[in-house]
């Protein structure tokens, strides 16, 4: 059983963002990949079109005068948290699929927070119905 006093304490042990903190973005946007996913019968042993679009705001490298692919957060991240939520089999909800990339992309030590958008393209002809988070490595304060 978690105590959710000690687990306070420790999230106000947790060094905050300050509210000026300027932060690079890098994203990964409309990526489509063939996904398992929908919660009715007719979506389940199908695959359909899903479109991904992956913001992530990060604290900038210390060492970014320097033209060095080390210093970078590496595009890659997102696509490979995108393709490992995908890669594990049927997914009944758009949201789940989200909180999977958002949990993978915040587990970058310079992840400060990510904006995730996804789409299923081949339910409805003509729109795209999809969701759309946002989640942040620290609480507000």
């Amino acid at each position: 059983m978690v105590d959710k006093n000690n687990l306070v304490k420790l999230e106000n042990k947790l060094p905050r963002p300050k509210p000026s903190a300027a932060f690079d973005r890098i994203f990964v946007r409309n990526l489509v990949l063939e996904c398992q996913i929908g919660a009715y019968e007719e979506e389940k042993g199908v695959k359909q079109r899903v479109r991904f679009s992956v913001e992530m705001s990060v604290y900038p490298s210390r060492r970014r005068s320097q033209d060095d692919v080390n210093s970078a957060v590496n595009y890659d991240l997102i696509v490979d948290a995108i393709k490992s939520a995908v890669s594990n089999g049927h997914v009944h909800l758009v949201e789940t699929l989200a909180e999977r990339i958002a949990a993978k992309c915040l587990s970058h030590r310079r992840a400060a927070k990510v904006r995730i958008c996804i789409e299923k393209l081949d339910r409805l002809e003509g729109a795209s119905l999809g969701v759309e988070i946002e989640r942040s490595k620290f609480p507000p304060a």
